[in-house]
């Protein structure tokens, strides 16, 4: 009998010492990402946290305010009001429209026909290159009041406007700009459409139905997923859009193009306002996770995952 104890006490023992040594494996494997992520990530944002009950300056030390930052941001600064419109519009007309171009060029690329691998490619391109200063001059240049398509109107006697100059067309290029890098939401498209089971298109031709009704009653309940992530991203990185801003607009003309991110770094690095551009941070991330939560939350109405039908 005593010897059935200790054997059992061993054993547990023995488990109890591969669990840990599988512990501190597993932690060592990830410790680089680990060690980054507590020094890059995490320790910035609780120091941005408290930076934003300050005022700081960069040059002085910080003096805690409490929630005056914040007080005055809702009650007094009218130009985070007018960088909020600006903002929620570009992401109301970029976001869409990236994802319906996404969608209609990933459902073209999805056809098996010759030297299709070279046209993906080519269409990718634009998205490798990104929001990058070089891509946002070559936009001023296109859209400019001598630029480009200014230069094409005039061969047809069409006298063109400074569309980035226009108050009325300036964030319109903005959103043209991130529609035409659409490349990496259509390359997640172009994976679900590949995983849709062409037996569903199938039964519905010997059923008659068209193109249409099969995009509709198939196509997009069965990219439904796909569609979320990509519209989750999306508003992430249109809610953060700086750089064409920065270069191509300068947040004018009248400020019809001075979105948050811009704000946000003239009150940090032009007006040394490091706690109030921190209170002004955490807003933003307020209102991004407010707005993928509401996504999150009215995505069970719309979709469709194939695992919960087979559950069901």
């Amino acid at each position: 009998m005593e010897a059935t104890i200790a054997t059992s006490t061993s054993k547990r023992r023995m488990a109890k010492l591969k669990r840990w040594d599988a512990f501190i494996t597993g932690h060592l494997f990830i410790s680089p990402w680990l060690i980054g992520f507590l020094l890059l990530t995490l320790y910035p944002m609780v120091q941005s946290l408290y930076y934003s009950f300050t005022d700081y300056s960069l040059l002085e030390e910080a003096s805690w305010v409490g929630l005056r930052n914040y007080e005055k941001i809702f009650t007094v600064d009218t130009r985070f009001y007018q960088s909020v419109k600006v903002t929620f519009l570009y992401v109301l007309g970029s976001v869409p429209l990236r994802l319906v171009a996404a969608l209609f060029i990933a459902m073209l690329l999805a056809k098996s026909i010759r030297g299709m691998s070279a046209y993906r490619t080519a269409i990718y391109f634009p998205s490798l290159i990104g929001g990058s200063i070089a891509v946002s001059l070559l936009w001023k240049n296109i859209f400019g009041k001598e630029g480009y398509i200014n230069q094409v109107l005039d061969l047809f006697g069409i006298n063109g406007t400074g569309w980035i100059n226009n108050p009325n067309t300036a964030l319109g290029t903005l959103v043209l700009l991130v529609v035409w890098q659409f490349g990496s939401a259509m390359v997640i498209f172009l994976a679900g459409l590949k995983q849709i089971p062409q037996d569903l298109y199938e039964a519905s031709n010997v059923d008659g139905a068209g193109k249409i009704r099969q995009f509709f009653n198939i196509t997009l309940p069965m990219l439904s997923p796909t569609i979320y992530f990509n519209i989750v991203m999306g508003i992430i990185g249109a809610f953060q859009m700086f750089t064409p801003a920065m270069i191509i607009t300068q947040g004018g003309p009248m400020n019809s193009t001075y979105v948050y991110a811009l704000y946000l770094y003239e009150r940090a690095f032009s007006q040394l306002q490091m706690g109030y551009a921190s209170s002004l941070a955490w807003i933003m991330l307020i209102i991004i996770a407010a707005s993928t939560s509401i996504i999150f939350v009215t995505s069970k109405y719309w979709v469709f995952y194939e695992s919960e039908k087979e559950e069901k």
